[in-house]
């Protein structure tokens, strides 16, 4: 039979006839046998071999070490040889190639490990609700609204590669009691118990215009998916929902609205114009606010603190400085983009446990290769526009405290003090503040992009104490 060392051979072979300069002259090169690797196995584990890519793939045992492990079986085609010999010991925490050669052909082929896991890594119920994973426990707890049937719950539900779950995916399943879901993987097993509890209070909501969180634009949902995998009895709720009264507040400590539109929202006007849901609901806010609950409201939704009381009557105390990009061509991050501090609050809650840089006094956010929108609602400071000429002219008419300013000054992220009964509000407008991003460049490693959801989670502890 042949193979494909022959036709590429077979095909050499012809070139080198067609560019012959004198028609009587031979090739040397001996042409004929095969280059295949037909077993292979490392610390006794057998290799998969795939003939028509040239890839050969060693499953583990989760947790195996593979840094050190030995060839302990090899048997190539007849009459060939290979780069590596029985008893060698290879590096596999990376792929490795292995070179046969047969008399004046070779292959190159691609060997490297993969690991069994068997994990759990997504589990959205009725392709709304997500699950929060305690890997360590082995549970999932998914918090859906009391109107909820919980006795027909379908799961969407992700897997580490190769596994299998049962029950499977997409069956309707009673959540009445919790459910053991089973997760196989070659030679790994893992048991998860998932409840399914119904709130009628919620304790913390994540907001926002769509009537779901699966109409949520990337940048937003990004974030919603996060608070319902970290925050104990947090729910999704429209604007629509807070307005209608749909959602019972009384027991809800927090609302987070992170607020993005592609090509920013410049200025009091344009957020009226396309916040037209938060501003409907207004009223249940303000009422919400005033009763001690506290918001955490980032981006554009910096906004709304001018709508509901909280700066008094003035409307017009709406971020001065606003811009931003289309998330479809996000800027690269070079390096680390960042804040400052603002003088005296390096000790506030909101930067406590950040990974630091080379200064202490700048809030790190982005890693290079990360593509971020820079989307900005920020107050510009001085005398040359903007109504407001110093720091301390800002706080005295906003009623806010500043927490991070920009390279220019410009406040960018700042305190509303729970006082006289009413909640606290923390308002973060840089640009830095970013969740999405729509594409990673290659060898990107996450480091500094950790902090937005060490800063959103300080925020969220502070403002529920």
């Amino acid at each position: 039979m042949k193979t494909i060392c022959n036709y590429i051979m077979c095909a050499l072979v012809a070139l080198l006839a067609f560019t012959a300069c004198d028609k009587n002259d031979e090739t040397a090169l001996r042409l004929s046998g095969d280059c295949m690797i037909e077993e292979i196995a490392l610390d006794g584990y057998a290799g998969n071999i795939d003939l028509a890519s040239r890839s050969i793939v060693v499953r583990l045992p989760e947790g195996t070490p593979c840094s050190e492990m030995k060839v302990t079986s090899l048997r190539v085609s007849e009459g060939a040889t290979a780069d590596i010999a029985v008893g060698q010991v290879l590096n596999m925490d990376a792929a490795q190639t292995i070179r046969v050669t047969n008399n004046d052909l070779y292959l190159n082929w691609n060997i490297s490990v993969l690991h069994d896991e068997a994990r759990i890594l997504h589990f959205v119920a009725n392709e709304i609700y997500t699950g929060i994973i305690d890997e360590e426990a082995k549970t999932i707890t998914v918090y859906v609204p009391g109107s909820v049937d919980v006795t027909s719950i379908v799961p969407t539900i992700e897997v580490s590669a190769n596994a299998t779950v049962s029950p499977l995916s997409g069956q309707a399943v009673d959540f009445s009691q919790p459910v053991t879901y089973t997760v196989t993987n070659n030679t790994a097993r893992s048991e998860y118990v998932v409840s399914v509890i119904a709130i009628g209070k919620p304790k913390a909501l994540f907001v926002g215009a769509a009537s779901d969180m699966s109409g949520l634009d990337p940048e937003a949902g990004a974030a919603c998916q996060w608070m319902l995998a970290n925050v104990a009895e947090s729910m999704y709720a429209s604007f629509a929902d807070i307005q209608s009264e749909m959602i019972d507040l009384s027991e809800c400590k927090i609302i987070w609205w992170h607020y993005h539109k592609d090509g920013g929202v410049d200025g009091h006007d344009a957020f009226v114009a396309n916040a037209p849901e938060a501003l409907a609901a207004k009223n249940q806010l303000r009422t919400f606010y005033e009763n001690g609950g506290s918001m955490f409201l980032t981006r554009y939704a910096t906004n709304l603190p001018s709508f509901i009381g909280v700066t008094g009557d003035d409307e017009w105390t709406t971020p001065n400085n606003c811009w931003g990009q289309n998330e479809d061509g996000a800027e690269l991050c070079g390096g680390p983009w960042e804040f400052s501090m603002f003088a005296g609050q390096n000790g506030h809650p909101l930067w406590q446990g950040i990974i630091q840089g080379d200064d202490p006094n700048r809030v790190y956010c982005t890693d290079a290769g990360y593509h971020i929108t820079n989307s900005t609602a920020q107050y510009h400071i001085g005398t040359d526009w903007g109504g407001y000429d110093n720091h301390a002219a800002w706080e005295a008419r906003t009623g806010g405290k500043i927490l991070g300013v920009g390279g220019d000054g410009a406040v960018v992220a700042w305190e509303y003090p729970a006082r006289d009964g009413r909640g606290g509000i923390i308002c973060i407008g840089s640009g830095c503040y970013d969740w999405y991003s729509y594409t990673y460049e290659a060898g990107y490693v996450e480091n500094f992009h950790k902090n937005i959801a060490i800063i959103t989670k300080n925020a969220i502890n502070y403002l529920t104490k």
